[in-house]
């Protein structure tokens, strides 16, 4: 409880001095509520999430707030830390609800979590905007009040095993006979983005040599890697959040493994390019929501390089597509109350239903399960310590080198 208390003491701080919310026009903020994972095993990306959120609520209220009904409103996001627990986190939610007064939700961080959320906002009636829950079942339960913004896991890395095929196949060698390695966190998002390459894998008749479960605390890779080195796999991938991708990479390194192509999910919110040292993250491909380089644009944020600018202005690092995704959350918000001109919970959810617009992180349009429907997943590359797009071609910034140098052969 003093842990809680003293999560909400600061933010109701930070609210304070950041937007100059009093007593006397508490009436006019608009108050959502979300459970983050600002301790825990998924402490970094909450933090990511958190500041997307945040950055885009100050954005926003600078820029005139939302209006309804002819009546400006700011916007403000009541936190509790849900230590990267499920079941805490979905304890929190009702608490948001019940005994907070919360009327509208952000989602938390991560498919597990969100799944945990989404039964508790739908029982109450509450709409949710979330921007971290990727896993397919979120979106085939039937829930009214649940709106995605994001590309659902099954999608993150299921066109590296496409590039691998592609690579392979204009070198003379038949995708067919491929050796995948696989290691995935036994999460529902990781599971989700697994089936999704088992898909591709079947497709192309390519062969599974490893398919090993990361440890629960996603600390250590070493078993799967020595298989790795004896089995030489064409293609490896890896699925476990930004401490798996850290571990992943740290180790590899480490050990010195040669794998032509490395696929992971989350590996620029792990910075693994900026924290293992010059040229130890490099070569390795990273399925994501959102880059800075993408061309989509808005009246909040500009440009996708605008954002990536003021982020990175604001906290000091380039932001990663789950901070981008969150401030997205709140433009839809933003726009599904103006188009209610009313703050009614189903009038809101029903504006939410009819979302059809483009924002700095993508088009966002929600089929009748809540996902979003408008647009792509993209592949970077590191590439000498930076993140470079290499799928789809239409938005790629470098070409993908494959395969990637031996380390016996790099300086």
């Amino acid at each position: 409880m003093r842990k809680l208390k003293k999560v909400f003491v600061t933010f109701i701080s930070a609210i304070a001095l950041t937007f100059g919310i009093s007593s006397a026009n508490a009436q006019d903020t608009i108050v959502l509520g979300s459970a983050i994972s600002l301790t825990g095993k998924y402490a970094t990306n909450g933090e990511h999430t958190q500041r997307g959120y945040d950055l885009a609520v100050k954005l926003i209220n600078d820029k005139g707030g939302v209006k309804v009904g002819g009546k400006k409103y700011n916007l403000a996001v009541k936190y509790y830390d849900d230590e990267s627990n499920a079941s805490k986190a979905a304890a929190l939610a009702q608490r948001l609800i019940e005994q907070d007064g919360v009327k509208y939700m952000l989602g938390p961080y991560g498919s597990g979590i969100t799944i945990a959320v989404a039964p508790v906002t739908e029982k109450f009636g509450v709409p949710m905007v979330e921007a971290n829950g990727a896993a397919r079942s979120l979106f085939t339960k039937g829930y009214k009040y649940l709106f995605a913004v994001l590309n659902s896991a099954d999608q993150y890395l299921s066109s590296a095993v496409d590039l691998a095929a592609d690579v392979n196949k204009k070198a003379g060698k038949k995708p067919s006979s491929l050796k995948v390695a696989m290691a995935f966190e036994q999460d529902a998002f990781s599971l989700d983005v697994k089936l999704g390459v088992m898909e591709r894998i079947k497709h192309h008749g390519m062969k599974v040599v490893i398919d090993d479960a990361l440890p629960k605390e996603l600390n250590d890779m070493t078993a799967t890697l020595q298989k790795v080195k004896a089995l030489k796999p064409d293609l490896l991938i890896v699925s476990g959040h930004s401490k798996g991708a850290m571990t992943g990479v740290k180790q590899i390194t480490d050990l010195k493994v040669d794998v032509p192509l490395i696929a992971m999910t989350h590996c620029d919110a792990a910075s693994i390019n900026k924290k293992l040292g010059a040229g130890n993250g490099d070569y390795v491909l990273c399925g994501s929501q959102w880059h800075k380089s993408l061309t989509y644009k808005d009246n909040y944020f500009g440009s996708a390089s605008d954002y990536a600018k003021l982020f990175e202005k604001v906290y000091g690092y380039d932001p990663p597509y789950q901070a981008a995704e969150s401030s997205a959350a709140l433009l839809v918000f933003k726009d599904a109350f103006e188009r209610a001109n009313s703050l009614d919970q189903k009038k809101v959810r029903d504006a939410l239903a009819k979302t059809d617009m483009m924002t700095f992180y993508g088009g966002v349009k929600f089929n009748a399960g809540g996902q979003n429907t408008s647009k792509p997943m993209v592949m970077f590359q590191v590439q000498k310590g930076e993140n470079k797009v290499v799928a789809p071609v239409k938005w790629a910034q470098a070409k993908l080198i494959w395969p990637a140098p031996k380390w016996a052969d790099r300086k």
